[in-house]
């Protein structure tokens, strides 16, 4: 090597910020809990579909609030004018939903799907935003959205779904509540307030700060301004208090049942026709909600929930775990929203010029999995390997037969391909993979036909809370002839 070439640094074998890796129980957990959502909606109609992780810029879309450049807040880069690939200049991106690449679907494929279109898709999407505490630059989404009909019956299917798909993964009734409002009641509501153009996305941001500033801070916000906790003086809207009277009625008008709210909100939107459209729409599907048999302790109408409205066209609704957890900081809290959805009628819109009517959900899948290990709902019956010992080198493919056979049974199993020298190294290696039992044949036992099979699980107890006399009697290694491996190994693990 010249002395005048440096040595290229080692690279860091770190994971880059706001990323992170799935091992093991975290792959298998959310795969099990995916599996049994697809299958919920597999049994509603839905069918399940893949995208391309990579989209237009164009048909992305411009998707993050406040955001000018079209490719901000995605990983985003522009073609080369390379063989088979775009044109030079165009822009591409990750997905950073799965909504977006369902609008560009249903566009691009309109003569061939079936109207309506139901699908589900699950998988990951990027965000090029700056990461923090539980904020990463990939995550899992889970939709399911039906694409071509108007009728607030989709919506109803989507919230009455959402319950089972909850149940499905393991959440009681009475730790979970679908909560459904219509965004046309609070066009109504702004309609009654005589809220005027320039003021209603003010007014939107402030009902949004309902549940943390409460009523009397939403009518400071919507009027004259008011002190946050640091002392700081945060300006109002400007309306008067006879205008944010009927905001205030309709952020209040949960009532002891569903009749009781559509009454207090259709007070609310006065004389609003769109107003009363939205409280009829939430009464239709609060009575098929009924006859699905969907009861007002799994779905209720409540006009509490006000995120997304700015974003949806009509029916919203929201997925909230009512259960307590304890926080970092020992702290007990209510767990909340594990999933959202809602109608967005215009995004497809787009790509053909005609409205397509669309509404559906998305699952936070990295809550709802850590909701089901705070309730210790998460684990799987997926065990370890049976780890097959290896005793003498020259018997590999006795040892690999063994293996086979109990894969052909039904059993996970794997050969240990370490060194096989310190048997001490081979019982670590299986406890490492949390193995349930090990197995066990020297060349005393080969000529005897039988095999030593190790209760692992047992072993660990036993060593922890027997005595020396029980200890030694080994009761968790027994032995067995040849032939009756995996009736044995079967028996152990259950």
């Amino acid at each position: 090597m010249a002395k005048d070439q440096k040595k290229q640094p080692r690279p860091k074998a770190e994971t880059p910020k706001g990323f992170r890796d799935y091992f093991g129980a975290d792959v298998t957990e959310r795969k099990a809990m995916l599996d049994r959502i697809a299958g919920i909606y597999h049994r509603h109609g839905f069918d399940p579909l893949e995208t391309s992780a990579v989209e237009t810029v164009e048909a992305l879309g411009k998707f993050l609030p406040d955001v000018d450049r079209p490719n901000a807040g995605v990983f985003a880069w522009q073609e080369e004018a390379v063989p088979g690939g775009g044109t030079a200049g165009d822009w591409l991106a990750l997905r950073y939903d799965l909504t977006a690449p369902l609008a560009r679907v249903a566009a691009q494929f309109r003569n061939d799907l079936p109207t309506p279109y139901r699908r589900y898709a699950m998988g990951p999407v990027w965000r090029n935003e700056k990461p923090g505490p539980g904020r990463f630059r990939q995550f899992y989404q889970c939709d399911a959205d039906t694409v071509g009909s108007a009728s607030v019956a989709a919506d109803a299917e989507i919230c009455g779904m959402l319950a089972d798909a909850l149940e499905g993964v393991g959440i009681a009734r009475g730790d979970y509540l679908v909560r459904i409002n219509n965004r046309k009641v609070l066009n109504g509501v702004l309609e009654a307030a005589d809220v005027a153009q320039g003021q209603a996305d003010d007014v939107l941001r402030t009902i949004d700060k309902f549940d943390k500033v409460g009523r009397d801070g939403v009518l400071a916000l919507l009027t004259t301004g008011r002190r946050d906790d640091s002392g700081a003086q945060i300006d109002g809207v400007g309306l008067s208090n006879a205008q944010a009277a009927p905001v205030l009625a309709f952020l209040t008008s949960k009532g002891s049942d569903n009749a009781a709210t559509l009454d207090n909100l259709a007070a609310a939107v006065g004389a609003s026709e769109i107003g009363a459209e939205g409280v009829d729409e939430l009464r239709q599907i609060a009575a098929m909600l009924a006859a699905m048999g969907v009861a007002e302790d799994r779905a209720v109408i409540d006009p509490s929930v006000v995120r997304g409205l700015g974003y949806y066209t009509g029916p919203v609704f929201e997925a909230e775990l009512t259960f307590e957890i304890l926080d970092d900081k020992g702290r007990t809290r209510q767990f909340g929203s594990v999933a959202g959805g809602g109608r967005y009628d215009g995004l497809v819109e787009r790509f053909t010029g005609q409205k397509v009517p669309a509404t559906g959900v998305s699952i936070g899948v990295d809550r709802l999995l850590a909701a089901l290990r705070a309730k210790g709902l998460a684990g799987t019956q997926d065990t370890g390997p049976v780890v097959v010992t290896v005793m003498d080198r020259d018997r590999m493919a006795d040892y690999q037969a063994m293996a086979a056979e109990l894969r052909a049974a039904g059993i996970r199993a794997e050969v240990y391909l370490g060194n096989p020298k310190n048997f001490g190294n081979q019982l670590k290696y299986a406890d490492k993979r949390a193995a349930p039992v090990a197995i066990i044949q020297g060349g005393d036992e080969a000529e005897r036909g039988v095999v030593q099979v190790k209760d692992l699980v047992l072993g660990a107890r036993i060593a922890a809370e027997a005595s020396l006399d029980e200890w030694k009697s080994q009761p968790a290694q027994t032995e067995v002839p040849r032939a009756d491996l995996v009736a044995e190994v079967r028996r152990i693990i259950g």
